[in-house]
């Protein structure tokens, strides 16, 4: 009895526990059909099926910051209804990752926001990424996207999915060889010293009266003269002599006069040079070193001399002149006017009776080898004009700002001398001390476009490109500021606008400008144009525009010479983007590792 008992619990226990079996088997099914049912599952295995471009590829700095788009499609019967997919751009570089805004896309029946993608018909979404800043590890870079979907609590990863290789940041190529600007001197190797002296003469005579050759005009000439002639400070040109009738009398009788009088008036003069006899000095003592010309009747000069007196009649005269085009007839007018006329008989036609006499004669200045020596040795004896001048002489940087210095330590208030102080510092690259100098020649410059352009220069450096720009457009459109401006163009993105306002100039950075403007074909043009074209970064460049048009053989022929120029461009090459398509060519390879 006892064993039957314990044989029926015993079969009591199997049966229970067959029950249980029985039921944890139907959950585990129940759980296994549930989750084939929300579609995450089949969704995950079928993720390859998903296609994904990123534009531009590579991604492109442009201004300081990236920006790209992304765009995906998604095959009917793959997007499941009840699927939130999350993915989410993610930047991965030398320095870390950067993970961007994401995008979220939601089935038929998914609770929550997001682009909807249908089950039945699939769909498309598009994303465009926030700006976010350069970095220089994202030289060499990649792009990708990760995916999370959710169905309520369960997520489940898709695989990650490269996009993009590398970040174009070609604008970084740009040269900050900023144009500064000069206050010019004005100095003259040669300056006009003309002596000029009146011979008059009497009425309806040509003789020179030996009174009129001691007026003191002509004791001035002949001081002049005997002062100079053997100067070499001064260059004894040639002699002009103008002969003068006055407007009263017959028009052809003033006409022999007038000629009569150059002649005598020649005469006179050279009698004066032939005073020395030292034979050594030719000048003035032969005919042919004079320049005559004549006025029959001088109504110019009549004119002048009216309008300067103080005859009571004048306006009437003057008011003749402009009525009356016939020289005869305004004679006769005048005439008629008796008793004015007397008074212009006596006050105003002796004065056009007459023969000028110019001595044309250039002072020479200084030579450059004198004016050289003296900036160093004896500045206080040059003036500023010279001082500046011979600051241009000299391409030692420490004896030009030695030269700048003293003349602003004496002529200050010329704020040409701070200035082109400031230009030398800046090129010793003394920023700081330039500035200084840039800032007193404002206080003295009234708005002068050099200063305002290089004080443009200083913030520029300094990074202020907003305070850059505006102190340019204060300078106005000089060539060199628009040059500065293009510069600014450059590193702001605006492409287009660089090239024009880096204009005539033919320089690396407008090859630069012109490269990422989309006319790669212009570079090398532009580039053999120019006093950078042997330069190690020029070549460079020519590599680069070259990967652009798909010529390999270019771009390894330039990129060779550029880093046999500048080694230190290998490194710099391997990590650029530009040149992605040909890190698996052996001769790329060879050349950057």
């Amino acid at each position: 009895m006892f064993a039957l008992k314990i044989r029926l619990i015993k079969l009591y226990t199997l049966l229970m526990n067959a029950k249980f079996l029985r039921t944890v088997g139907a959950g585990l099914s129940l759980a296994v059909v549930l989750t084939s049912c929300d579609g995450l599952g089949k969704m995950v295995k079928k993720q390859k099926d998903i296609s994904y471009t990123a534009t531009p590829n590579p991604i492109e700095m442009i201004g300081d910051s990236v920006q790209f788009s992304v765009n995906g499609k998604f095959n009917p019967k793959l997007f499941a209804k009840k699927v939130t997919l999350t993915l989410t751009p993610v930047v991965v570089y030398a320095g870390g990752e950067k993970a961007l805004k994401p995008v979220v896309l939601v089935g038929d029946k998914a609770k929550g926001s997001g682009q909807k993608i249908s089950y039945t018909s699939g769909g498309s979404f598009g994303y465009t990424s926030e700006k976010f800043a350069f970095e220089n590890g994202m030289r060499n870079a990649y792009v990708e996207l990760r995916g999370e979907g959710a169905v309520k609590s369960k997520t489940k990863k898709f695989d990650p999915v490269k996009l993009a290789d590398g970040t174009l940041a070609t604008s970084l190529l740009v040269r900050n060889d900023e144009k500064a600007m000069m206050g010019a001197d004005a100095f003259q190797k040669t300056t006009p010293a003309n002596q000029t002296a009146n011979i008059y003469y009497l009425v309806n005579s040509s003789q020179v009266r030996p009174s009129e050759l001691k007026s003191d005009e002509i004791k001035n000439l002949d001081k002049f003269i005997k002062d100079n002639i053997s100067s070499p400070w001064y260059e004894f040109k040639d002699i002009s002599v103008s002969a003068y009738a006055s407007p009263d009398g017959e028009q052809s009788l003033n006409a022999n006069l007038a000629s009569d009088r150059a002649k005598s008036g020649s005469s006179a003069l050279m009698n004066e040079f032939k005073q020395n006899k030292n034979k050594d000095i030719t000048f003035g003592k032969d005919m042919a070193q004079y320049k005559t010309q004549t006025t029959a009747e001088d109504w110019e000069g009549f004119k002048t001399l009216m309008e300067q007196s103080s005859i009571a009649d004048k306006e009437l005269i003057l008011r003749v002149l402009t009525m009356y085009s016939d020289l005869d007839q305004r004679e006769k007018e005048i005439k008629n006017l008796s008793k004015t006329y007397t008074e212009v008989s006596d006050k105003i036609l002796p004065k056009l009776r007459r023969a000028v006499l110019t001595l044309n004669v250039d002072k020479k200045s200084r030579t450059d080898e004198q004016l050289k020596a003296l900036s160093t040795t004896s500045p206080d004896s040059l003036s500023i004009e010279e001082l500046l001048y011979s600051a241009n002489l000299t391409s030692d940087l420490n004896t030009k700002v030695a030269i700048y210095r003293n003349a602003e330590k004496r002529f200050g208030s010329d704020w040409r001398t701070s200035n082109n102080l400031g230009c030398a510092l800046l090129m010793q690259n003394k920023v700081n001390e330039a500035s200084e100098a840039f800032k007193r020649a404002e206080k003295n410059a009234s708005g002068a476009a050099a200063v305002y352009n290089n004080l443009g220069i200083i913030e520029a450096k300094n990074g202020n490109r907003g305070a850059a720009m505006n102190l340019y457009k204060k300078a106005g459109s000089g060539a060199e500021t628009k040059y500065n401006m293009g510069i600014l163009d450059v590193r702001n993105g605006k492409y287009t606008d660089a090239v024009s306002n880096f204009g005539d100039y033919k320089t690396h950075n407008k090859a630069l400008a012109q490269l990422l403007a989309g006319s790669a074909g212009a570079v090398n043009g532009t580039i053999d144009a120019s006093q950078e074209k042997d330069m190690a970064y020029s070549f460079y460049l020519k590599a680069v525009a070259a990967a652009r048009q798909g010529s390999n053989a270019e771009v390894l022929s330039n990129l060779k010479s550029a880093i046999e120029k500048d080694a230190a461009l290998k490194a710099y090459a391997k990590d650029d983007a530009e040149f992605i398509k040909l890190r698996g060519d052996s001769g790329f390879t060879a050349l950057v590792n």
